[in-house]
């Protein structure tokens, strides 16, 4: 229940808890419970993922998607660290990995209340180039949220630090671009989610292409441009 009360606070009052991650009030136990909560949630939303396919693919969906995001986190997460500091930044790096926890934690959520709309989806539709763009765009949309939780949370935790405001603002624009593509690509090697019909289940699929060609191809597919092979 605490778990979810935090993620109450975050959704419901979210300056209230920057402000305690600004003044360094339990940070570990909100960062346990963001941890928690947003393993759950992705779990599930992964499990709707590879539920397209077959029961092995919804059990590595659930599996792979919270390792999707927590390896991002903590490959990206110290570059925004150090050039924050960099130019001024008084936050400390357990402050920074809390935010960028938020993130995920929003992220999460959000993915869960799209979750029946997925599955509307996987049971009205048998175009899997569809279904997949759906999710990407689901992706999309439930990241873009995220971020912008995490730019308002940075300016509350660095507002003491008025020197370089400034540079970090532009440093944290190009992060999100980073974050991005370190994710699109941590997404392509942990592939596939939603298994394509009439293959067999693969818990990884064989390196080569990439996460943007894939996303193109498909888009052609589904206007009727070309069959992806």
């Amino acid at each position: 229940m605490k778990d979810l009360a935090v993620i109450e606070t975050i959704l419901r009052n979210r300056y209230h808890f920057f402000a305690e991650i600004k003044d360094g009030q339990g940070l570990g136990a909100k960062m346990r419970a963001m941890l928690i909560s947003s393993v759950i949630f992705l779990a599930l939303y992964g499990a709707v993922l590879g539920s397209s396919h077959s029961l092995w693919q919804s059990l590595s969906s659930a599996a792979k998607l919270p390792l999707l995001f927590l390896a991002t986190l903590v490959i990206s997460s110290p570059t925004l660290y150090f050039f924050n500091v960099l130019f001024g930044s008084n936050q400390s790096l357990t402050q920074n990995f809390c935010l960028i926890l938020t993130a995920i934690t929003v992220t999460s959520v959000l993915l869960l209340s799209f979750a029946p709309i997925t599955l509307f989806f996987l049971l009205t539709t048998a175009n899997y180039q569809f279904f997949k763009l759906l999710n990407v765009m689901i992706f999309a949309i439930t990241g873009g949220v995220g971020v912008v939780f995490l730019s308002q949370g940075m300016r509350v935790v660095s507002a003491a630090g008025k020197e370089g405001a400034r540079a970090r603002g532009s440093v944290m624009r190009l992060w999100i671009l980073v974050y991005g593509f370190v994710g699109s690509q941590m997404a392509w090697t942990l592939r596939p989610f939603v298994g394509a019909p009439g293959l067999p289940f693969e818990l990884f699929r064989q390196l080569g292409g990439n996460f943007y060609a894939n996303i193109f191809a498909s888009i052609g597919e589904v206007l009727g441009f070309f069959v992806v092979k």
